[in-house]
């Protein structure tokens, strides 16, 4: 009997030090992978025959486009800026004002159905008016939230001249992971509207 006694003495003790080493868990919050940057350098995109000139950065590649949505592009001058490194790519497509029924003002209005069929993710959609010495007008789209594009503009003359941007992932859109990203990119995107000249 005094065994069994010291055994649930022995047994009550080790539970009563067990308990009193208990710690609170407390979840980490989610991080993501630290991006590594490149060093901003732009070169000149002014290739023959294009309406258009603008400086992109070197670690970027410019393709040429000639599909949209399985269809011929409309002309010659729509390319995809490419980069590799953080998995993106600006899809920019060229229009003619006045050529197959594309008016100024439709063309326009197309620019912002694009952008704001994002409304279904976005949590908001700012917009700033561009406008350069070089006669380059339109708006740059930031489109908060988990959006597919979140950054997006439009640039024309508004008489010859009308190009469009959209930056997509390859990649699920998540606001979180990808803000940093977008940053970097807008500065490019911005930079690129900022030098572009139409021809």
């Amino acid at each position: 009997m005094n065994k069994v006694l010291r055994l649930i003495a022995g047994s009550a003790l080790l539970l009563v030090f067990l308990a009193g080493c208990e710690q609170t868990f407390t979840p980490k919050p989610r991080g993501y992978f630290k991006i590594k940057f490149p060093e901003r350098k732009y070169q000149v995109f002014n290739e023959p025959g294009y309406p258009y000139t603008f400086e992109y950065p070197v670690y970027a590649k410019v393709v040429k486009d000639s599909l949209f949505f399985g269809e011929k592009a409309e002309n010659p001058w729509w390319i995809n800026l490419e980069f590799p490194s953080l998995n993106g790519k600006v899809y920019m497509s060229y229009k003619e004002i006045g050529k197959n029924g594309n008016s100024y003002e439709k063309l326009v209005n197309d620019a912002f159905k694009l952008t704001y069929k994002h409304t279904l993710k976005a949590s908001s959609i700012n917009e700033k008016p561009i406008h350069t010495p070089n006669d380059v007008y339109g708006l740059f789209y930031d489109v908060e939230g988990d959006a597919a594009s979140a950054k997006q503009f439009y640039a024309t003359d508004s008489v010859h001249h009308f190009l469009r941007g959209a930056l997509y992932f390859d990649a699920t859109p998540n606001a979180d992971s990808l803000a940093p990203v977008h940053q970097f990119l807008q500065e490019d995107m911005w930079h690129m509207v900022q030098t572009l000249k139409w021809r």
